[in-house]
């Protein structure tokens, strides 16, 4: 079998069944930390992994995003079976992302001030990593699969696979303990030499490594805010028993799912309702801030939130930022030479703030407009003028910035962060990313509405990731408030939008593992065919169409 190494640049014949360790072997290939997986083809595969064709391979290590999922999954395996060495009818589940880490709970215990006991649990995560055992993948019989699950008092994951037409399955035990996980592991424990595990709450964080600097760990970051909606929003998909893929199937095959989007939906109007009359009540706001990462659904939210607002008694008036864009000459570059509209020097903050301030001084106003054809801002003889009962709104990846709104009296602002987080996940041990959600919401809504193809999306991700790193999470708890958008029925509904654009990517590209990924996710869940029960209002309508309000 004719094998084409990107690594080495070497191509070169192996026998049929040659492992990818063979291969790192043979080659003496190396890089910078432990090689982890491969990409094959451009798919992802473990060293495992036997070639029965010819194929270009390519190994990687954890600063490769494949490869820090991988050794993710895998300290979290390291850490199940932690616990059920300590405790041995405890499950630990994983329920959000916070703090630049993953809160994890035990069930049946409270870990408030139970310092010791976590530091316990780390110490034997240790033994298991020091003891370097394997992680071993076994191929089985679906039903044997659901009887291990059934076993082992994994009730929702036996549900989720009873629900799956596959014959056979794939399940991966370490020692005694067996599960079953959404994605590949590392080959071994001993491939996880870096982590912690500390109390927080009344649970514990997991701590991952610094995917540019896998030697360090990411920084703690306080994230209470952040944590309250997450563990709010908890408690609305217990309350509805949508915690988990299998639950939300039930719903659909029981024909339930029109009650479930009315509740869904019910929700946020709730939410939307409460913080309009928030802001009313405090009385003296005159700039409400909208902030949040792409497709997160920020100008729908503002759109509706200003409705809720008509109906307090205000007058709500938008303002876009993107009136505010310096000229093009003016705009800063990145490291690459391009124009980088991201950076919040690429808004004339002075110019914001003035009128801002003029605005509430009660003087007229003619508003900036900008022109993206030509580069330039003009003016077309717009005027504003606010009186006692008018608020404005502005929207943008920097609103939650202090220094977009340093000139602006503190007490006169209201912010808000928005982000779509979702809260349903596969079952309690595999969630699934806050980010996908909003990647899936943006592939269908590029392709749709802005004539971006499913590849350039998946390859613009990362960068854009980085951008959100840089300018909007590091400003997000300085919210009054949080907004979840994320509706508990929305990946069934997106299903049948995304996975033909996701099936078209071709496996040449860089990012067809990406694609097969996000496929993988989507095989989980049962289609809600029926679109019909979504209101024109709703969030999703800003990324499926026949929205009511104009964007």
């Amino acid at each position: 079998m004719k094998i084409i190494c990107k690594n080495t640049k070497q191509t070169k014949e192996y026998d049929f069944g040659t492992s990818l360790h063979e291969i790192i072997k043979d080659q003496k290939i190396t890089k910078d930390y432990p090689i982890i997986g491969a990409l094959v083809d451009n798919e992802l595969q473990e060293l495992s992994y036997r070639i029965i064709r010819p194929h270009v391979v390519e190994f990687i290590d954890i600063t490769h995003i494949d490869g820090m999922r991988m050794y993710f999954r895998s300290l979290y395996f390291v850490l199940m079976k932690a616990v059920k060495t300590l405790y041995k009818d405890v499950d630990v589940m994983i329920e959000h992302s916070v703090s630049k880490g993953y809160f994890c709970q035990l069930s049946g215990i409270d870990l408030t001030g139970q310092v010791e006991k976590v530091v316990e649990i780390k110490k034997k995560m240790i033994e298991i990593i020091d003891a370097d055992m394997p992680f071993v993948r076994n191929e089985i019989p679906n039903t044997e699969a659901i009887k291990i699950f059934e076993e082992n008092n994994y009730t929702e994951k036996a549900l989720l696979f009873k629900q799956s037409p596959a014959l056979y399955t794939c399940i991966y035990s370490l020692g005694d303990l067996y599960d079953y996980f959404y994605g590949y592991l590392a080959p071994s424990t001993g491939f996880l030499k870096t982590f912690d595990l500390i109390q927080l709450y009344d649970g514990m964080l997991l701590k991952i490594p610094n995917r540019k600097k896998p030697t360090e760990l990411l920084p703690f970051v306080k994230q209470d805010k952040m944590f309250d909606i997450l563990e709010e929003h908890k408690t609305w998909v217990e309350i509805l028993n949508t915690a988990n893929v299998g639950r939300l199937n039930e719903q659909i095959i029981n024909k339930n799912e029109g009650e479930l989007i009315k509740i869904s939906e019910a929700l946020h109007e709730k939410k939307i309702a409460g913080i309009a009359e928030k802001i009313k009540n405090r009385g003296n706001v005159k700039l409400i801030l909208v902030a949040g990462p792409t497709s997160s659904g920020k100008t729908t939210f503002s759109k509706r939130l200003a409705v809720q607002l008509k109906v307090a008694g205000l007058k709500p008036v938008q303002i876009s930022l993107d009136n505010y864009f310096v000229n093009r000459d003016k705009t800063p570059v990145d490291e690459n030479g391009e124009y980088d509209f991201e950076a919040l020097e690429a808004l004339d903050i002075k110019t914001f703030n003035e009128n801002i301030n003029d605005l509430k001084a009660g003087k007229t106003v003619e508003m900036p407009k900008f022109s993206f054809e030509t580069g330039e801002r003009y003016y077309d003889g717009t005027f504003m003028k606010a009186d006692d009962d008018t608020i404005f709104i502005a929207e943008g990846i920097h609103a939650l910035n202090p220094k977009l709104t340093a000139n602006i009296d503190s007490k006169i602002k209201y912010k808000i962060y928005i982000s779509a987080l979702t809260q349903i996940g596969i079952d309690g041990h595999n969630r699934i990313p806050t980010t996908d959600n909003r990647l899936i919401r943006r592939i269908i809504r590029d392709h749709k509405y802005r004539n971006y193809s499913v590849t350039d999306t998946l390859k613009r991700w990362e960068s854009v990731r980085r951008g959100e790193e840089k300018n909007i999470f590091p400003f997000q708890e300085e919210a009054d408030i949080m907004f979840n958008s994320a509706l508990l029925y929305e990946l069934a509904v997106l299903k049948k939008h995304a996975e033909p654009l996701l099936k078209s990517v071709n496996q040449a590209e860089t990012v067809h593992s990406e694609a097969k990924r996000l496929l993988k996710l989507f095989s989980y869940f049962k289609d809600i065919i029926d679109e019909d029960e979504i209101p024109p209002t709703s969030i999703l309508r800003e990324f499926l169409g026949k929205s009511a309000f104009h964007y």
